[in-house]
């Protein structure tokens, strides 16, 4: 089961702007591209800041007087890794409020860019796909069940599990590798059990 990362979901080639790039400049760029950031690079290639839609505005109505990218960035630049997972990064969007992170290589340098729209794509994975994976994958593949012990049906990218399992305690691993699936959006669990293995070696006290 291989979860698509960052380096798959990231737009290659990004946008970015140097230290001195004036305003209109970025103004154009955001425009053109329809983004709503763009990093700042030094020479070396490696983003020291963002300046985004907002970094714009705030300098007009603070009247700061702030004229190019090293003025207006944001500093220092939030940065993704390639190998990241999509959670990874949506995290680190949330957390700091941002709809953009550059994406980095081990040397710093920058070699793309990932935004909330890239991540959502995940999402718009085809039903089918996600059943195919969690029946070929999750279930034979990593637990070796039986597709016919488990019925998976999935529409719009919720996941209804029925069926019998033979132990209670894979009750909650299938559940939990189901939810870790690439489009998955939640996961109905209707599973019963052979076994109740959770009381095995649980003796009565009078």
């Amino acid at each position: 089961m291989r979860h698509r990362s960052v380096a798959d979901l990231m737009t290659p080639h990004a946008v970015a702007v140097q230290r001195g790039t004036t305003f209109k400049e970025i103004a154009r760029l955001l425009d053109e591209y329809g983004i709503t950031a763009v990093p700042v690079i030094d020479d070396d290639q490696r983003p020291i800041g963002v300046v985004s839609e907002a970094d714009l505005l705030r300098s007009k109505t603070s009247g700061d007087g702030a004229e190019t990218a090293g003025e207006l960035m944001s500093s220092p630049a939030l940065v993704a890794g390639p190998q990241w997972s999509a959670v990874e990064a949506a995290r680190v969007m949330e957390e700091h409020r941002v709809k953009r992170l550059p994406v980095v290589d081990s040397r710093g340098v920058l070699i793309g860019v990932v935004s909330r729209s890239d991540l959502l794509q995940l999402f718009l994975r085809r039903d089918r796909s996600i059943q195919e994976e969690i029946v070929e994958d999750v279930l034979a593949g990593t637990l070796g069940v039986s597709p016919a012990a488990v019925t998976v049906e999935v529409t719009d990218g919720r996941v209804t599990l029925s069926g019998t399992l033979r132990h209670r305690s894979l009750v909650p691993v299938v559940v939990r590798l189901c939810e870790s699936v690439d489009g998955v959006v939640t996961v109905v669990d209707r599973l019963s059990f052979e076994h109740d293995d959770a009381t095995d070696g649980v003796s009565a006290v009078d």
